[in-house]
């Protein structure tokens, strides 16, 4: 995609949201079906199905998906798809890039081995390797960019709010 081509199909909806920005307001949303005889639950993906389960660091075998991972996925996919933009929006062409991000969670907080371990990920390092012809200056600019506009970066990064809900059913 060219520059112009990207700026043509955002400036509607910047003029837009500018205008009016409670239309600027996106809901996502996803939903997970558990099975009533496993520990395992189905999601549905814009890829398709997906069956997430236990860890082999919790009890799992590793043939199901692990939560974790998949939040390790959407970072890389939205810091992808940003950069990519981004790079777009600055003419900087990629003669290639990939986006990998490893992350590190302590077991025992999950299974409640030890009460002061922290449950969830307490490291996550993001790492861009990209071949292009731009200056280093560029470069550093479209990752600064980069983390800025990309959207799961940012709610990992800062605070957000949280609720939770049950709803019985009987």
């Amino acid at each position: 995609m060219e520059p112009t081509e990207l700026r043509a199909k955002q400036a509607p909806l910047k003029k837009k949201y500018k205008e009016k920005p409670s239309t600027a307001l996106v809901k996502v949303d996803a939903r997970a079906v558990l099975s009533v005889d496993e520990i395992h639950c189905e999601l549905e993906t814009w890829g398709g199905p997906v069956t997430a389960g236990l860890h082999p660091a919790t009890g799992g075998d590793g043939s199901k998906a692990c939560s974790a991972d998949m939040l390790l996925e959407s970072l890389v996919a939205c810091a992808g798809v940003t950069l990519k933009s981004v790079a777009i929006a600055m003419e900087i062409k990629l003669i290639s890039a990939e986006v990998r991000a490893d992350g590190i969670w302590d077991a025992r907080g999950t299974l409640g081995v030890e009460s002061k371990v922290f449950v969830g990920l307490t490291e996550i390092d993001l790492v861009f390797h990209i071949k292009s012809d731009s200056d280093p200056r560029s470069i550093k600019k479209l990752i600064e960019l980069t983390e800025r506009y990309c959207v799961i970066y940012q709610t990992l990064k800062g605070q957000i709010d949280l609720s939770v809900h049950c709803v019985t059913l009987n």
